[in-house]
């Protein structure tokens, strides 16, 4: 006669634990919420893609792309892409089962992801804004977008020599700067529900909060995929 599940816990037996997920549950898991957390500014992307598109109406806060609508298109087409693609390339499942689907899909997203942070940039210098930044948020905007740039470069340097823990964590940096537009929603959200109407310098530190999330959840993320494998 078998014993029951609680006879076993009582008599000193180890108890049947619950099964934990797969790992490629929980990376699938990754993937959904990054492209969740990307959503809305892409949906954002596309409205003003089809302002251009359909000749909407000249206002001070649009005329400047209109003027000189190539920056302002590639920089959302390609910030789509990588955000989209990007994201399923922390699917740890994915990965394993299609390395060389992961593999054309980075050397998809490094175009993508330079395309983005230098249009960024181009538009940080020479963009007409009619309602002037703070020199804070301009400075954050040259630094973590000349950051995104320099991480892809490095990883893609890093996998050109073999060493593929440094491109994971290259690559992962970039790829969440990138995605800072996403977290700048939720701590101007949080901004405006703390603060009311932002100043200049409070908007400035709420964009830079978006991208310093990321980095920090980034470095979190890097180091304990190299416990794992350590």
């Amino acid at each position: 006669m078998k014993p029951n599940l609680c006879e076993e816990g009582q008599s000193g037996e180890s108890p049947v634990r619950p099964v934990s997920p797969p790992k490629s549950a929980s990376g699938f898991r990754v993937a959904f919420a990054l492209l969740a957390l990307s959503a809305v500014p892409i949906a954002a992307g596309a409205v003003r893609l089809a302002e251009l598109a359909g000749g909407a109406e000249l206002t001070p806060a649009n005329e400047r792309f209109f003027a000189s609508p190539m920056p302002v298109t590639l920089h959302i087409l390609s910030s789509s892409v990588y955000a989209l693609l990007g994201a399923f390339q922390f699917a740890s499942g994915f990965r394993r089962r299609s390395p060389g689907w992961h593999r054309s899909i980075g050397w998809l997203l490094i175009p993508s992801g330079l395309v983005s942070g230098l249009s960024g940039l181009w538009m940080t210098l020479f963009y007409h804004h009619p309602d002037s930044p703070s020199a804070w948020l301009f400075l954050f905007r040259l630094l973590f977008g000349s950051a995104m740039v320099a991480s892809i470069v490095l990883g893609v340097a890093a996998i050109r020599r073999g060493d593929v823990g440094r491109h994971r964590a290259w690559m992962t940096r970039g790829y969440a700067i990138g995605l800072g537009a996403g977290t700048q929603v939720l701590t101007q959200l949080a901004g405006a529900l703390l603060l009311g109407q932002p100043s200049k310098f409070s908007e400035a530190l709420l964009m830079g909060a978006g991208w310093s999330i990321n980095l920090i959840v980034a470095e979190w993320a890097i180091r304990r995929q190299r416990g794992a494998s350590g």
